[in-house]
C-alpha cells in the first residue's frame, strides 16, 4: 500500500504554519491565503474582489496574461486603461508614471513580475512606488517570479501578490497563494461585488479561517499539494532564497550567453536587463519552425516551443527549480547544436557551452 494513502489528515495548525512559511518567503507582514487550485484560482479572485462597476484599472500587459487580466477586469464592469509594450521588453516606470497622469481616476493596477511566457520581466520596485504615491492598489503576479528573483512585497507596497509553486519554486501547481494588504481588505470587503460564498472568495477565507484564528479549516485541504509546498518551501529555506535566486540569474546568464555564442538562435528578448532569470526565451530565424525542433528534443529536457502565435518562432528554456542548474543548461544548448547542425543551419556547440560556463561563473552561481 503507498505510504501515502493512510496520512494523517492536514490539520489546521500545520496548515496555518505553511502560510507563515509563505509569508516569509514574500517579506510580508500581510495575511497570506493559501488557495487549494492552480495559480489562476487567487489572480481571478483578486480581481473579482477588488475590480467593479465604478472603479478604473491601469492594466499592464507585457505577455499574455496581461491579456487575460484585462479580460477579467472588464467582465467585472471596471474602465480599463491598457498599457501595452512589446513582449521582448520590459514596461518602465516613467511610462506607468505617464499612464496615471493621463487618467488620474485610476485605483487599481494589475502587473505581472515575470512573463515566462515570454522571458521578460518588470521593474516592479520602481513601478510600484509610482503607484503608490498615486494611491491606487496594486495586484501583482509573482507566479513564474518568486525564488527567481527579489520580492519583497511590503517593502515594495504590494497589495495582492499571488504566486505558485511550480515555477522557480520547483514545487505542485496545484496549491497557490496571495497576501493581502490592509488596504486591499478594505476595497474588498466594500465592493459589493466581491465573490462570496464561493471558490473565488477572499472574504470567505478571511472570515472563516484568517480571522477566526485559522483554528479550523473551512474544508478538506488539498493534502499532498499542501505537503508538497511544505516540503519546496523547506528546501527553499535550507537552499537559502539567497542561492536559490543566484541560481536561477546563473541559469538565465548562461543560457543567454551560451546561445549567443552559438549561433543560429538569437534571445528573444534582446536587453538582458529585461529578461527574466525564471526561463529563458529563443528566436528562431525565418524558415526554422520553432515547435518542430522543439519536438525533436529529449523530453527530459526543459525546452518547449513558444505558445499560441508564438509556436513557430519562439524556443523556451525553462529555469524551473532544480532545472536552473549548469548541467542543465549544458544539455539544452548541446542538444539545440545538434538539432540546428542536423537541420543544416550553423551551430558551435564548444564555444557554446564554453560560453555558457565562463557566464555561469560570472554570474555568482553556485558550484558544487
Amino acid at each position: 500500500m503507498s505510504p501515502f494513502l493512510d496520512l494523517p489528515p492536514l490539520g489546521a495548525a500545520q496548515f496555518a504554519a505553511i502560510e507563515d512559511k509563505v509569508a516569509a518567503l514574500l517579506h510580508t507582514t500581510a495575511d497570506v491565503i493559501i488557495t487549494q487550485g492552480e495559480a489562476l484560482l487567487p489572480l481571478e479572485a483578486a480581481i473579482r474582489g477588488a475590480a467593479h462597476p465604478g472603479s478604473t484599472a491601469l492594466n499592464i500587459v507585457t505577455g499574455p496574461y496581461g491579456q487575460t487580466f484585462g479580460n477579467w477586469l472588464r467582465d467585472c464592469g471596471a474602465e480599463v486603461v491598457d498599457l501595452a509594450v512589446p513582449f521582448d521588453s520590459a514596461v518602465t516606470a516613467a511610462q506607468v508614471a505617464q499612464a496615471l497622469r493621463a487618467a488620474p481616476e485610476i485605483d487599481f493596477v494589475s502587473l505581472v513580475h515575470a512573463e515566462a511566457a515570454t522571458g521578460n520581466t518588470n521593474p516592479v520596485a520602481e513601478i510600484a512606488a509610482v503607484v503608490r504615491a498615486h494611491g491606487a492598489l496594486l495586484m501583482l503576479d509573482a507566479v513564474a517570479s518568486v525564488a527567481a528573483e527579489p520580492l519583497l512585497t511590503d517593502a515594495w507596497g504590494v497589495d495582492l501578490c499571488v504566486i505558485g509553486g511550480q515555477k522557480a519554486m520547483g514545487g505542485p501547481a496545484g496549491v497557490s497563494a496571495v497576501s493581502v494588504s490592509g488596504r486591499a481588505w478594505e476595497r474588498i470587503a466594500a465592493n459589493p461585488a466581491a465573490p462570496r460564498r464561493s471558490y473565488l472568495s477572499l472574504l470567505d477565507w478571511k472570515e472563516r479561517w484568517t480571522d477566526a484564528g485559522r483554528t479550523v479549516l473551512p474544508h478538506a485541504p488539498a493534502q499532498l499539494e499542501m505537503l508538497a509546498l511544505d516540503a519546496c518551501l523547506d528546501r527553499i529555506a535550507a537552499d537559502t532564497l539567497d542561492a536559490t535566486i543566484a541560481r536561477h540569474r546563473a541559469a538565465a546568464a548562461a543560457t543567454r550567453a551560451g546561445i549567443r555564442a552559438l549561433g543560429t538562435l538569437t534571445p528573444f528578448v534582446p536587453a538582458d536587463g529585461h529578461a527574466a532569470p525564471v526561463a529563458t526565451t529563443l528566436r528562431t530565424p525565418p524558415g526554422l519552425d520553432a515547435a518542430g525542433l522543439a519536438a525533436g528534443l529529449d523530453p527530459a529536457l526543459p525546452v518547449q516551443a513558444g505558445g499560441g502565435a508564438l509556436a513557430a518562432g519562439m524556443l523556451r528554456v525553462n529555469h524551473y527549480g532544480r532545472n536552473a542548474s549548469p548541467e542543465v543548461v549544458q544539455d539544452c544548448l548541446t542538444a539545440f547544436g545538434e538539432a540546428l547542425l542536423a537541420t543544416g543551419a550553423d551551430a558551435d556547440v564548444p564555444t557554446a557551452t564554453a560560453a555558457a560556463a565562463a557566464a555561469w561563473r560570472a554570474a555568482g552561481g553556485p558550484t558544487g
